[in-house]
């Protein structure tokens, strides 16, 4: 999908089309109605806090503002960008929409995320091109999103070709187009080439997919040992065996949250349990939501200093229950020095299997270290 979360905000502020956006703001940052019937937007430098931008449009990246970065510094990139907070449930919303909209014309989809999939078109019949067409017109009709799309011989190909012509892209790719359009892209457009291994290509004089192509095999295999290094040779040379899974198990589900200051586990106890509680509470949506219940528990801290700790207990038997997660959790922290200020809180659930199961009450609202310690 094209800038999902931007875009999806831009279907409620139709107004905003063509502006630099950028969503990672708080509650605080919501459009203000005025009387006249527009709205008042807050813009990129009003934000004050340490948060992360969750996506950006298309006209803000052009800014330099880009997912990941810090808010603070895209302020200064980009100050009159129109700033938008985030609204999960409306975008989880737009995903099952274009996901559903794509099995009406090709149903052998893997998922790989919020906004993204592969599609196994190997049994659809139809023109290439036709099909392509068919798949983004069903995603327009069913959510108003464009989409960009490339077919190619696997998935390599295919997620790297997603990216040059958005957006909006139609890309076929075969393999005799590696050499003039993926060879000139940078090493790091291949996924499974992160920054590291982007950064000792760089000083072994690598930085192109092409000149990777090109690189001596036992100078890859010195430096990142003989599988990684075949892979890199493989990739760099569009080859990859890799097939599209249309269904697995998750291993483990989670829920964290990062606080726009640091918080302290006694003078704000009472903020710290309602966070910790929501936090346990939606972990039980998401396994009722899928159906699943897991059997160990644990808990994420991060403090001030960064220092992160994890925790986790094994129950005697699986649950979905939120009360009986909220417990659990209590029991990890009990075993967490709190002596220093809060920025991360995060509980998870592992040991997943399937279950047909009934929803049961939220706990009630608790004291985080009342229970907790």
């Amino acid at each position: 999908m094209d800038s999902f979360f931007a875009s999806v905000e831009l279907l409620k502020y139709p107004d905003l089309k063509g502006w630099p956006v950028v969503v990672g703001g708080r509650s605080a940052h919501q459009p203000e109605p005025m009387p006249d019937g527009t709205r008042r937007y807050a813009r990129l430098r009003d934000y004050v806090g340490r948060g992360v931008v969750t996506t950006s449009t298309y006209e803000a990246r052009a800014l330099g503002v880009f997912s990941g970065m810090p808010t603070m510094k895209c302020a200064k990139l980009a100050p009159d960008a129109i700033l938008l907070p985030a609204n999960f449930n409306d975008y989880r919303h737009y995903s099952r929409a274009f996901k559903a909209a794509v099995a009406t014309v090709a149903p052998h989809i893997q998922d790989r995320g919020i906004d993204e999939i592969y599609i196994d078109l190997t049994h659809e019949a139809g023109e290439t091109r036709e099909l392509a067409q068919r798949i983004k017109d069903a995603v327009v009709g069913a959510t108003g999103l464009s989409c960009s799309i490339c077919i190619a011989p696997n998935r390599l190909l295919a997620k790297i070709g997603s990216d040059l012509e958005k957006p909006n892209g139609l890309t076929i790719l075969s393999a005799a187009d590696v050499p003039l359009r993926i060879w000139p892209l940078a090493a790091s457009k291949v996924n499974g080439i992160g920054p590291k291994a982007a950064e000792k290509l760089r000083l072994l004089g690598i930085t192109t997919i092409g000149e990777l192509a090109a690189a001596d095999a036992g100078l890859l295999q010195e430096h990142f040992g003989r599988s990684y290094s075949a892979w890199l040779l493989n990739v760099a040379h569009g080859i990859d065996h890799s097939e599209v899974v249309t269904h697995s198990e998750p291993k483990s589900m989670s829920r964290e949250t990062t606080f726009e200051k640091d918080f302290h586990p006694r003078h704000d106890r009472n903020f710290l349990g309602e966070v910790f509680t929501n936090l346990c509470v939606r972990v039980s949506e998401d396994l009722l939501r899928k159906r699943y219940v897991g059997k160990t528990v644990g808990i994420k801290l991060r403090f001030h200093d960064f220092q992160t700790v994890t925790r986790d207990i094994t129950l005697v038997k699986p649950t979905c229950d939120a009360a009986e997660i909220r417990r659990a959790a209590s029991e990890c922290l009990k075993r967490v020095t709190l002596d220093k200020r809060i920025r991360l809180l995060g509980v998870k659930i592992s040991a997943l299997t399937v279950a047909e199961v009934e929803p049961r009450p939220e706990p009630r609202q608790g004291d985080l270290f009342a229970e907790g310690n």
